[in-house]
Order: C-alpha cells, then structure tokens, then sequence
C-alpha cells in the first residue's frame, strides 16, 4: 500500500507534471484562458495516459527494446485517434475548442515520459494508479489556472458571466504564462514546506528512537 501511495502523491504533488517538472507546456499555455478548455484537456490526456500506460505495461516484455519508443508513440496515437473521434461525436464543443492541441497529444511530453520512465518497467496496476495519479496532476493543475485566467481575465466562470470587471491581460498568452509563472512558485513553495516538515518529523523521529535505545 505505501508503495501506491507514493506513486500517487508523487504525481499529485511532489512529481506533478505541470508545476514541479514542467512538462505539456504548449497545451498549458494554449488552452488556460478558459476553464473548460483545460479541464477537457486535462481530462483527455488523463484517459490517454491511464490507457498508454496499462497497455504499454502490459506488453512491456513484448515490444523489442530497440523500437519501444515508435511503438509508443503507434499506442498512443491510436488512442488520441479514438479520444478525437469521441469527442467530434459526443462532445463538439469541447473538440473545437481544443482545436490542434488535441492532436499533439500524441507526443505530450507527460505521457511518453510515463511510457519510457515508468510502464516498461513496473506492473500493469502500478502503471496504471501512475497514470491516473499523473493525469489528475495534469488535470487539477490546468483546471485551476484556467479558472483564474478565465475568472480575472474575462470575469466569467466555465461560460458563465460572472461579473464585469476584469484584466484583459489574464485572458492573453501573455497573461497564461505569467499566471503559470505564479502558480509554479506558489506550489513550489508549498512543497518545500511539505518537504521541509517531513524532514523535521524524520529527524525528531531519529532522535527519540536514539534516546530510547540510549536508556
């Protein structure tokens, strides 16, 4: 269990993908001006990812070490293929929005990275709670910052008109990256707090066990 467990806070937290390694910048720039562009975004990736992930574990003593990577990247266009198709069906809306963005998943740095650090080489359920911990890192991070662009930015809420001042800047790439700018120090910040707290507890830990034996 605390083997899971440290998967998952990793790719919530202490791994995420967006504000600790920094990766899917373009869609994070591109699509952060309106929440529900993000969230849907998020949530796409999070479905490839979980997908790519299990399948890949799945066949990692299958696929030839010398051509993993194209055989990656045939796994993960195949199901960005479904995931268009799906959404061009049942949500149009959300695919016109996400526009060129949605076909750049196939080479998000996120999931190839997951695919080559982690599925080839751990079990089909590990890769998969690595997935699911990842995309809802991806996921929560986008959202967020796409609700604050879009709320200070436009004063409206996933379409809803909220209120009527606003920062025009905040809606622009220009305002996108500087809002990921903050963010990215914010959790930073927070983490090294988390960190820093884990390590005195550690220490304290340590300490009372050396007295104990002391006596």
């Amino acid at each position: 269990m605390n083997k899971y467990k440290k998967i998952t806070l990793d790719g919530l937290i202490f791994q995420n993908p967006t504000f600790i390694l920094v990766l899917g910048t373009c869609p994070t720039l591109g699509l952060i001006s309106s929440a529900f562009s993000a969230m849907g975004m998020g949530l796409t990736v999070l479905v490839v990812l979980l997908l790519s992930n299990v399948i890949i574990s799945a066949l990692r003593k299958v696929i030839p070490n010398e051509v993993r990577i194209p055989c990656y990247i045939v796994v993960i266009a195949t199901l960005v293929t479904f995931a268009r198709m799906f959404l061009e069906k049942f949500v149009p809306d959300l695919y016109d929005s996400l526009g060129g963005f949605l076909a750049l998943i196939v080479v998000n740095c996120i999931i190839l990275g997951r695919a080559e650090a982690f599925a080839n080489k751990h079990t089909v359920a590990e890769a998969a709670v690595d997935g699911i911990a990842n995309g809802l890192g991806f996921t929560v991070s986008l959202t967020l910052m796409g609700i604050i662009c879009e709320f200070f930015g436009k004063g409206s809420l996933f379409g809803l008109q909220i209120m009527d001042f606003k920062i025009g800047m905040l809606a622009t790439p220009a305002g996108a990256f500087l809002v990921y700018g903050l963010c990215i120090a914010v959790f930073v910040y927070i983490v090294d707090g988390i960190e820093r707290a884990r390590r005195v507890k550690a220490n304290k830990l340590a300490r009372e066990n050396m007295l104990k034996e002391a006596a």
